[in-house]
């Protein structure tokens, strides 16, 4: 156990953090998925039912970059029409613009919101999704793909996105998918925003339903800045390494 102490700490600029958040390599077809989430001290996902009720200045700074650095921003439908998104690449015309992909089952969606039927957004879903919810979204401009067959299968919507050469992908949530994501075993690292509040009530965490059991990450490093906030990454090990497994530092 160590202090961490204000004369050790070093002032990060934008070419310092994008150097500490660099996605790694990976192998030619293989996505590496990022989750960003942010919490409250005593673990709220929201406030007043919104996620963008719990950052700051610091967490702006570091989500912006996130989402320039990643090529796909994936996201469950509930948290695009709760968090009122709209469409990271309006035009699509640039391939290296990070693009939008939502996974939805029910297709429960706005066909009016400009982030479902942006012509670079992609809805996840499945064979299985009722047919008149397909249709309305189709007809509105939509762009959908099926992943399996009653169910989004999250590998082959990874998979997909690969083929389109989006690989360094970003979850944003909401904590349905991010559970979903972990029991799959597809989570490489978990950015974490934790803010100086306290939220009580009932909200939720970040991951909601099944994970697949109890996992261990590893810390990768820890950021703060002057509001209290502080930003933390943390990673897995090679596939198939013990959850056991110590940090790093």
């Amino acid at each position: 156990m160590y202090l961490l102490q204000k004369a050790t700490q070093l002032t990060v600029d934008r070419d310092a953090l994008t150097d500490l958040y660099a996605y790694p390599a990976t192998d030619a077809g293989t996505c590496h998925v990022r989750a960003n989430m942010v919490t409250s001290l005593d673990g709220a996902a929201a406030a007043d039912g919104l996620s963008a009720g719990l950052g700051g200045d610091g967490d702006k700074q570091v989500f912006g970059l996130l989402r320039d650095l990643a090529d796909v921003v994936l996201v469950g439908s509930a948290t695009v029409t709760q968090e009122g998104y709209g469409p990271i690449d309006p035009e699509g015309d640039d391939p290296s613009i990070t693009t939008l992909a939502i996974v939805s089952g029910s297709l429960h969606l706005d066909a009016d919101q400009d982030a479902v039927t942006a012509a670079s957004t992609v809805v996840l879903t499945h064979e299985g999704a009722p047919a008149d919810r397909r249709a309305r979204l189709v007809e509105a401009g939509a762009t959908l793909l099926d992943c399996g067959t009653d169910d989004v299968d999250l590998h082959r919507a990874l998979a997909h996105l690969a083929d389109r050469g989006r690989t360094r992908v970003l979850c944003e949530g909401g904590p349905g998918l991010l559970a979903a994501l972990f029991a799959d075993d597809l989570v490489d690292e978990l950015c974490l925003t934790t803010g100086p509040t306290l939220i009580g009530g009932d909200a939720g965490r970040i991951t909601h339903g099944d994970t697949g059991g109890t996992r261990r990450l590893r810390r990768a490093h820890v950021l703060a800045d002057d509001e209290g906030f502080l930003f933390t990454r943390w990673v897995r090990g090679e596939r198939g390494e013990s959850t056991a497994a110590s940090d790093d530092n």
